[in-house]
């Protein structure tokens, strides 16, 4: 994998978080939640060692586990199954509980309980993927009533353990303690799910907003520089750097353009500009700046430039010539300072150097549908056809500069 895709990576896991995250938030606020319960009532029953010596803690442990690592992943992969998901814990832990103990597993009302409990949240949740948004407050509540009479159930079977007389709902609710547990862990329920139904409305609004930022920025940096950012805070930090620099502008723009209303301009040039997204992508750009009818490209080496540049002028070649204009480019390769430019308040990441100045200097040297490059260029990439060959003076140069068209 390229750095720029692990990158690319990284800015997605710091925004929806990883696989492993999802995993472990899914079995911390649903998987584990009756195996936790049953396993405490359990050790009251027989002993904290009597049951750690038993196969039942293991299995339940191992049940969960596996359900949380499903429907994590299937979340993650944004493919939901909920129902289905559910289902697995208790598939599992009823399975191997069955096989061992057989018909004796299922007089466990604790075991049964576990069941109707997957079933319920199962349900609830899925209908939340096919229910429009104003029903899901009341399907969230719903599911945290069902999860928090977890406790209030389990409570219900220990004291019948306790004391098999009581053996109804009636006879249960008819002590006050019991009717005071009961309407606690309910109103309990209540106050998490508006809780839960809050934090997930901000956690829309946070991830709509994050995603609106990343593009903002995506736009000012570029894709691969905002990911470079993300994974390292000195990453746009100045320093000297070997690039290739490639130039492209539009000839006798200004003159077309004087002829035509300011929308016409805009929609030409943003055909151009979306034509050559494509081919810089392909070919690495690090930055990209559109300057007027101007196209400035920064790439680690002269032979993605090259061929960058290759592409561009056919690109660009179909979009201007019905609007009878062409564009000229130049490319050079040389040592460059790259980073945050500007003051306290406002920065721009860009490029400062001779080899910015010569690479524009040949941009402007170039005719319509030519290809200049220098020397450093031509000798990277050694083109299979050379068009001409010539010296150019340039400002605040005493030599002149052999460049090549290709």
């Amino acid at each position: 994998m390229s750095d720029s895709k692990f990158a690319e990576r990284t800015v997605d896991q710091r925004i929806r978080g990883g696989l492993g995250q999802a995993i472990v938030l899914e079995l911390l606020t649903n998987s584990i939640h009756f195996p936790l319960v049953n396993i405490i009532l359990e050790m009251l029953l027989e002993g904290v060692w009597g049951y750690l010596m038993e196969v039942d803690f293991y299995i339940i442990t191992l049940a969960c586990v596996v359900q949380a690592w499903w429907l994590g992943s299937r979340q993650y992969q944004g493919k939901p199954q909920p129902l289905l998901g559910n289902l697995i814990g208790p598939a599992i832990y009823s399975a191997i509980e069955w096989s061992l103990e057989g018909m004796l597993f299922w007089q466990a009302p604790h075991h049964q309980a576990y069941w109707l409990l997957a079933l319920s949240v199962g349900v609830l949740q899925q209908l939340r993927l096919h229910f429009p948004l104003r029903a899901h407050l009341y399907l969230l509540l719903a599911e945290h009533l069902s999860r928090t009479s977890i406790l209030l159930v389990m409570y219900g079977i220990f004291e019948w353990h306790e004391k098999p007389e009581i053996n109804s709902i009636g006879i249960f609710l008819a002590e006050d303690s019991h009717q005071f547990v009961a309407l606690v862990i309910l109103l309990l329920g209540l106050v998490v799910g508006l809780s839960d139904w809050q934090a997930q409305r901000y956690l829309v609004r946070l991830k709509a907003t994050m995603a609106q930022l990343r593009l903002y920025s995506e736009w000012l940096l570029g894709k691969e520089l905002l990911d470079k950012a993300v994974d390292d805070t000195k990453a746009l930090s100045l320093s000297r750097r070997q690039r290739a620099v490639l130039f492209m502008d539009v000839r006798g723009f200004t003159a077309w353009s004087e002829q035509q209303t300011p929308e016409q301009v805009v929609e030409m040039l943003n055909a151009c500009f979306a034509a050559a997204e494509p081919v810089l992508d392909r070919y690495g750009a690090i930055k990209v700046k559109h300057t007027g009818d101007e196209i400035m490209a920064v790439f680690s080496d002269p032979s993605s430039a090259f061929w960058a540049g290759r592409g561009l002028r056919i690109e660009l070649e179909q979009i201007l010539s019905p609007y009878g204009l062409n564009a000229g480019a130049g490319i050079h390769y040389g040592e460059l300072v790259e980073g945050l430019i500007g003051g306290q308040k406002l920065r721009s990441y860009d490029i400062i150097g001779d080899t910015v100045n010569t690479a524009k200097r040949l941009c402007g040297n170039a005719g319509g549908g030519e290809l200049l490059v220098s020397a450093p260029v031509f000798d990277e990439v050694v083109p299979d056809r050379v068009v001409s060959q010539r010296e150019i003076m340039m400002k605040g140069k005493r030599q002149p500069l052999t460049v090549f068209s290709v």
